[in-house]
């Protein structure tokens, strides 16, 4: 009878922690939220950062001429009336090639 009922108690062991390393809830869907959540974490502090640079420069535009102006001659290259644009243009690369043998030596 003994041994009937600590069968019993091994065999309900057993299910019991099989349920809670692969059930539902269980350890590995616990890790696998966790993981999850640390993702998440990292992608919201990422967005958040990116949030506060362009509200810093949506303050800057609204209230900085200086700011819209920057802007102006970087993104579209604009020029105050009076001022001489100059674009200086690096020539092409050139690379050496060995030069072509003709067979005469």
């Amino acid at each position: 009878m003994l041994r009937w009922v600590a069968l019993v108690l091994l065999v309900l062991l057993a299910a019991l922690q099989f349920k809670l390393w692969n059930g539902h809830g269980g350890m590995r869907e616990v890790e696998a939220l966790r993981r999850a959540v640390s993702r998440q974490q990292e992608e919201n502090d990422r967005l958040r950062e990116r949030n506060q640079a362009l509200a810093a420069d949506v303050e800057d535009l609204k209230h900085g001429e200086q700011a819209v102006e920057a802007r102006a001659r970087a993104e579209l290259g604009l020029i105050k009336p009076g001022e001489v644009f100059y674009q200086v243009v690096e020539p092409p690369s050139t690379t050496s090639a060995p030069p072509a043998d003709d067979g005469t030596h």
